[in-house]
Order: C-alpha cells, then sequence, then structure tokens
C-alpha cells in the first residue's frame, strides 16, 4: 500500500466539517480547530484511520473475500462505480433496497430473475417467442432492474466487508451490516456517530474529492489485496499440479 499523504487529502478538502452547531460529541477526538463557525479535521488523525483501514480491506480481499461499497448519494456515485469497475467488487449507488443483506432469499431471488432474463434476450429466446413490443418490454425491465440490482448480481455470498461514503444518508445498509456482524469502513464526517462503525474514516463526506481521494486508497487496498489473493491462488494451483505429476510417476 502506498504511504497515504496528508497534503493530498488536504488538497481535496478532507479537513472541512460542518457547522460546529451540528457536530457529534463522538468526534470530538478527531476533531483539530474551530474556523469561522465550521469544525476543522484532524487530518492526522484521518491518515492514521485510513491506514487501518486500509490494512484491514487489503487483508479481507487477500483471503479471498469481498467488500461491497455503498454511495448511493449523489457525490459518491461516480466514485463508488470507478471503484467497482476498477476492482470487480459489487456496489450500490442507487436506492437501498431493504434486505440487501438480511433478506438475501427474496434479494437473491430477484437477482436471479434478473439473469434469467438477460441469458434469454442474449440467446434470442425471448425474441424467437414474443413480438418487438414485448421485447422492447422485457429490455426495459432489464434495464430497471440493472438500476437496482446490477451492483450485486455477481455478488455470491454475504460480503466480509462493507465500505460506505456516509453512514447517515446510507444508515439503512450500515444497519443490515451490523445486524450480520459485517465490519463496516466508513468515512465520517463531523456530524455523525464514529462509535457503531468498525473502521471509522474522518473526513468530509460531502466533497466529491475528499470522497474520491479517500476511495482512492480504498480501491488500492482491494487491488494490493486482490494481487495477493491471486498469487496465492496460483501457488496452490502449482502445488496441486505438482502433487499430481507424482502421483502419475507412480
Amino acid at each position: 500500500m502506498s504511504k497515504i499523504d496528508i497534503t493530498e487529502l488536504f488538497a481535496a478538502g478532507a479537513h472541512f466539517g460542518h457547522k460546529t452547531s451540528r457536530w457529534h460529541p463522538k468526534m470530538a477526538q478527531y476533531i483539530h480547530s474551530k474556523k469561522d463557525g465550521i469544525h476543522v479535521i484532524d487530518l492526522g488523525k484521518t491518515v492514521e484511520q485510513l491506514e487501518l483501514a486500509t490494512d484491514f480491506i487489503e487483508n479481507i480481499v487477500a483471503s479471498g473475500k469481498q467488500v461491497l461499497l455503498v454511495g448511493t448519494k449523489r457525490q459518491a456515485q461516480e466514485p463508488i462505480k470507478k471503484a467497482a469497475e476498477a476492482t470487480k467488487m459489487p456496489f450500490v449507488t442507487e436506492r437501498w433496497l431493504g434486505g440487501m443483506l438480511t433478506n438475501r432469499s427474496t434479494i437473491g431471488g430477484r437477482v436471479k430473475y434478473l439473469k434469467k432474463l438477460e441469458e434469454d434476450m442474449a440467446s434470442g429466446k425471448l425474441e424467437s417467442k414474443y413480438n418487438k413490443l414485448e421485447v422492447q418490454r422485457f429490455q426495459e425491465e432489464i434495464d430497471q432492474m440493472n438500476v437496482l440490482f446490477g451492483g450485486i448480481k455477481h455478488m455470491l455470498q454475504l460480503p466480509a466487508a462493507v465500505f460506505v461514503t456516509d453512514v447517515l444518508h446510507d444508515a439503512n445498509a450500515v444497519r443490515e451490516a451490523r445486524k450480520l456482524h459485517i465490519p463496516v469502513v466508513a468515512i465520517i464526517d463531523t456530524n455523525a456517530d464514529p462509535s457503531n462503525i468498525e473502521y471509522p474514516i474522518p473526513a468530509n463526506d460531502d466533497a466529491i474529492k475528499s470522497i474520491q481521494k479517500i476511495t482512492d486508497y480504498i480501491t488500492e487496498a482491494i487491488q494490493l489485496g486482490a494481487g495477493k489473493a491471486a498469487k496465492k491462488q496460483a501457488k496452490a494451483d502449482e502445488e496441486q499440479k505438482t502433487q499430481e505429476a507424482k502421483k502419475e510417476e507412480k
């Protein structure tokens, strides 16, 4: 993992908190000072917490597990989509549907239906059975379902961790993760409670540049973990081949 650069966090405006009147007292440990009625976040603490978070994420992915990336707020949607595209991790950038984690049977059923529709559309099965208008309606249904479920349709099991860009805006995602004892890594602004988050990252959760910069570090951690997982798998495959070759010699 590359060294976290405090100057880059500063340039991204990660130190700007909310108005002092909107603060959460449990964020006191991460606040440096006040300026013009705004709390200023201690970026030294941000670096410390971000290092802990990225180490955790890297180890999770190195073990072959997935991290669910969540950012449904407008400013977070693009950074999360970019991170998901770069890492092939599941993500949610539209509305969080109740039960995405806690009601896997129902959500899984909808995802399975979506995949079946996509398979039938790609194979020409729908086109051979229905007229053009009906096929168009199936395509519209596929598009609508992909908005809601597209980011999680390749999430084969519950994630080992959830990364959230705003714990207040995506409180339902945090709530479901906690209910299932899934560790949460999250950006925590000065108006939020960090005590229920396993890996809180104190930073501005409204500025696009701040969200992007922190998400970039999370992305790098995932990629490093994935590289370790790939090496581990390659080594296991090689050992298996060696064992099979020895058996054949006997």
